[in-house]
């Protein structure tokens, strides 16, 4: 199985794993209800945030902390979302690729994952 190299192994990722969290009724709602996202729109959003994180390629520009504190007071983003998340990331990765862009990629979504959940703690009391 062959590492992340580039954008394209991005989207792959990127898109397997939406379609894993958009059928798992424990976490779609977020992204169907709440969020409402369109995927078209979305995908190339997270390739990019993704490509300034493991390739170094820079062009991605949100408050990321905040778009998820922004989704946080509409819907509460519990401990257990993120552990859904997470779980649907890895298993993503795992299926399409291995090497150190791979576990590089998990790394950094699990550290993204428990900074959004302190942060969200934060807001909270």
């Amino acid at each position: 199985m062959k590492d992340i190299l580039n954008q394209e192994d991005l989207y792959l990722l990127v898109d397997t794993f939406y379609k894993k969290l958009l059928a798992d009724t424990r976490i779609s709602y977020i992204f169907t209800e709440v969020v409402k996202i369109n995927l078209e729109e979305h995908l190339p959003i997270l390739v990019t945030f993704w490509s300034q994180v493991i390739l170094g390629t820079g062009g991605y520009s949100k408050n990321l902390t905040q778009i998820h504190l922004d989704v946080n007071m509409k819907e509460y983003l519990s401990p257990e979302l993120f552990s859904i998340w997470l779980d649907h990331f890895f298993v993503a990765v795992d299926e399409n690729f291995a090497g150190e862009n791979s576990e590089k990629i998990k790394t950094q979504a699990l550290s993204l994952a428990t900074i959004l959940k302190i942060k969200i703690a934060q807001q909270s009391v």
